[in-house]
């Protein structure tokens, strides 16, 4: 005989309940859903991510000379040394932390025709650092010679901050000096301030 409504549903409330989670065992479980949903979208992501840096390096293919000119140009302009019109000082000084930007900006001073003994270094690195490995990782970086590179100079440590910038991967700044640099400054400013002046302005 089939059982009615009424039957079901003190059925259904007779039945034992599962014993109720504590807030910690709640957390456990809410952390491992998370670690498992990562675990498989992670790789799904990253092969994503690399398909379309992929995508995009092969849209740039072999620079000229003049594209790397003008692309070294505006990266000194965002990140050189430059003068003020209440203080000239001329000077071509390169500093950044990114291995492939120092590459890049010598591969300029190349191009341009700077002299190697023209251009000197400096490491700029936090005093608690590896200083000796830090100076090897540059020295290999720039291919130079290390009589070029100059007493680093440290940086007080504040234990206050948080610095997430730390252990192997940490190599400091480079500072990248040349020598007589006057005239190669002032074509800087010019080739810059040209590539970024406004083209509508200009027809």
């Amino acid at each position: 005989m089939p059982r009615t409504g009424c039957a079901v549903s003190l059925w259904v409330r007779d039945m034992p309940r599962p014993p109720r989670l504590s807030y910690e065992e709640c957390r456990q479980r809410a952390a491992e859903g998370a670690r498992r949903y990562w675990a498989a979208e992670r790789p799904v992501r990253e092969a994503a991510r690399e398909a379309v840096i992929a995508a995009a390096a092969a849209e740039i293919g072999p620079l000229s000379d003049r594209e790397i000119l003008i692309a070294d140009v505006i990266a000194y302009w965002c990140e050189g040394t430059k003068s003020r019109p209440r203080r000239r000082d001329d000077r071509v000084i390169f500093i950044n932390s990114d291995p492939g930007l120092i590459k890049f900006f010598l591969r300029f001073l190349d191009s341009v025709g700077v002299e190697t003994e023209r251009v000197s270094y400096r490491l700029y690195i936090h005093e608690n650092a590896d200083t000796d490995a830090a100076t090897r990782f540059w020295l290999e970086v720039t291919g130079a010679d290390p009589a070029q590179f100059r007493s680093p100079t440290l940086k007080r440590h504040n234990p206050k901050t948080v610095r997430t910038k730390v252990g192997e991967d940490y190599h400091g700044c480079l500072r990248i000096d040349v020598a007589r640099s006057a005239t190669l400054y002032q074509k800087i400013a010019g080739w810059a301030g040209e590539a970024m002046r406004d083209q509508d302005c200009a027809r």
